[in-house]
C-alpha cells in the first residue's frame, strides 16, 4: 500500500525557520505581550506559543521518524483551515520575538508559514485574498486609478526631473492620506533639497530598477511599511545590496535638524506621546530619531507610554489585519489609545500612515478628545507649512486635513473619567 502524502508542506521554510519552531521552550512569555491575543479576548488559539506547538506537532506527524517508517499521520483539513485563520489573527508586529528568551525570529516564522499555507491553498484570509488581483490590475490595494496617485501634487510643490534624492510616496499616503505626502514634499522644498518622485509599481524588482535607472542615491520613505519592505524584502528579491540608501523621513529630518537646517517657526504648547510603528521600530530599530525631532519642537513636552520602543504595543493595522480582520484591528487600536490616555498626553504622534489611520479609528471608537497625527505633519506645521491641498473639494477624504488642527467635540469630563477608570483598573 502506498504511503499517504504529508498533509502539510515545508517547501517555503529554510532550516533556520524550522529550527526556530523546534527551539520554543513553551515558557509563555510571548503570551503576556501579544496584542491580538488580548484583542481576541484571550483566545488561546491566537497566542504565539500555541501556534508554534501546533505546527511543530504537525511537522513531527508528517516528517518525523514514525512518519518515515509508517507514513505521515492524517491531519484533518478543518484543523488546517482553523490554524490558517489563527495565523492571520496576527499583525506580525514582532513583539513575541522581542520578549522571547530563546530569541526566536517570530516575524520570519509567521511570514514563511503564511506563504507556505498560501501555496497549499489556505489563505490569504478575508479581504486579503483580493490583494494579488488588485495589485496586479491596479498596482495598488485600494482599487484606485494609477493616474490618481499624484492627485496630491499641487502647483507649489517642486519636483526635480533628476536628483540624488527620491521620495517614495507609497500607496496609503499617496491615495488616502495626502497630508503625509504634501507635508513631506513641502518640507523638502523648504529645505532646498531637490527630489525626484517615484510611486510604487507592480513588483520590488521594477521599483529597484526604476530608482537605479534614474540615478537615485538616497530614497526617502514616509511610510514605515514601505521603508521596511525596502530595507528587508527588496534586497532579498534583488539578490544583492541595493544600489541606493533607504531612509525613513524621521531619520532624514533628524539629520537636517542636527545640521541646523530646520528652523521651527511656530510653537506647539502640547503634551505629546509617541507611538513607535512596528515596521520602523522593532523591525528596523529606529527609535530615537523621531523622539529627537519631537524634543526639539518649541513648546512640546514629550511623555512616554509605559510600553514604548522595543516593547510598544502594536497599533493593530499590520499583517493585513486592518483589511482582513477590521474588528481585531480596532480592538488592538483601542488598547493602544488607552496606553496613550494613561500618560495624560493631549496628542499622539506616530510615523506611519497605517498607524495614523488605525489609531484615529481607535480614538474615534473610544470618543477620546485626543489628537492623532503623523510626525511629518506636525513638523510641516511647525515649520510654517500647510499640508492642505488648497481647499479640499466637497466629499474629499477627511485625511486630507490634518487631525492636529481638526476640532473635536468630545467633552473633557469623558476623558477624565476614562483616565480614572484605567487608573483604578491598574491599581
Amino acid at each position: 500500500m502506498a504511503k499517504r502524502k504529508p498533509a502539510i508542506s515545508l517547501e517555503n521554510f529554510i532550516p533556520t525557520h524550522l529550527m526556530n519552531y523546534d527551539a520554543c521552550t513553551r515558557c509563555g512569555e510571548c503570551v503576556k505581550y501579544c496584542p491580538t491575543y488580548k484583542g481576541r479576548n484571550y483566545d488561546r488559539a491566537i497566542e504565539p506559543r500555541d501556534k508554534i506547538i501546533r505546527w511543530r506537532d504537525w511537522v513531527t506527524k508528517s516528517y518525523g521518524w514514525r512518519a518515515k517508517l509508517l507514513g505521515p499521520a492524517a491531519i484533518p483539513e478543518k484543523e488546517i483551515e482553523k490554524y490558517t485563520e489563527d495565523l492571520y489573527n496576527c499583525t506580525i508586529c514582532g513583539m513575541c520575538g522581542t520578549v522571547c528568551p530563546s530569541g526566536l525570529d517570530t516575524i520570519e516564522m509567521w511570514e514563511s508559514n503564511r506563504a507556505n499555507l498560501v501555496k497549499r491553498g489556505n489563505g490569504p484570509y478575508g479581504k486579503q485574498s483580493l490583494f494579488p488581483k488588485l495589485i496586479g490590475e491596479k498596482h495598488n490595494p485600494y482599487l484606485k486609478e494609477q493616474q490618481d496617485r499624484l492627485a496630491w501634487v499641487t502647483p507649489d510643490i517642486k519636483i526635480a526631473e533628476k536628483s540624488d534624492i527620491a521620495y517614495f510616496a507609497g500607496c496609503t499616503a499617496g491615495y488616502n492620506q495626502h497630508v503625509i505626502c504634501v507635508g513631506t514634499a513641502r518640507i523638502l522644498n523648504r529645505l532646498n533639497i531637490p527630489f525626484m518622485l517615484l510611486v510604487p509599481r507592480l513588483a520590488a524588482l521594477h521599483n529597484v530598477e526604476a530608482l537605479k535607472t534614474r540615478g537615485a542615491k538616497r530614497v526617502i520613505y514616509s511610510c514605515a511599511g514601505c521603508f521596511r519592505t525596502a530595507m528587508i524584502d527588496w534586497p532579498r528579491a534583488y539578490g544583492k545590496e541595493l544600489p541606493f540608501e533607504s531612509i525613513h523621513i524621521s531619520q532624514f529630518l533628524a539629520e537636517q535638524l542636527e545640521a541646523g537646517k530646520i528652523k521651527w517657526e511656530k510653537s506647539f504648547e502640547k503634551t505629546i506621546t509617541f507611538h513607535d510603528p512596528c515596521h520602523l521600530g522593532r523591525h528596523i530599530g529606529i527609535f530615537e530619531e523621531p523622539r529627537k525631532i519631537l524634543k526639539s519642537m518649541p513648546g512640546v513636552k514629550l511623555v512616554e507610554m509605559e510600553r514604548n520602543r522595543n516593547e510598544q504595543r502594536c497599533c493593530g493595522a499590520g499583517g493585513g489585519v486592518k483589511a482582513g480582520l477590521p474588528d481585531l484591528a480596532l480592538n488592538v487600536a483601542k488598547d493602544r489609545m488607552n496606553d496613550a490616555l494613561e500618560t495624560g498626553a493631549e496628542v499622539l504622534i506616530s510615523g506611519c500612515p497605517f498607524c495614523r489611520r488605525n489609531l484615529l479609528d481607535g480614538r474615534d471608537e473610544l470618543k477620546l478628545d485626543m489628537k492623532v497625527d503623523d510626525i511629518v505633519v506636525l513638523a510641516a506645521h511647525l515649520m510654517g507649512l500647510s499640508t492642505e491641498i488648497n481647499t479640499p473639494p466637497p466629499g474629499a477624504p477627511k485625511e486630507i486635513i490634518s487631525d492636529l488642527f481638526r476640532t473635536q467635540s468630545i467633552p473633557g469630563k469623558l476623558v477624565e473619567s476614562q483616565r480614572e477608570a484605567l487608573k483604578a483598573e491598574k491599581e
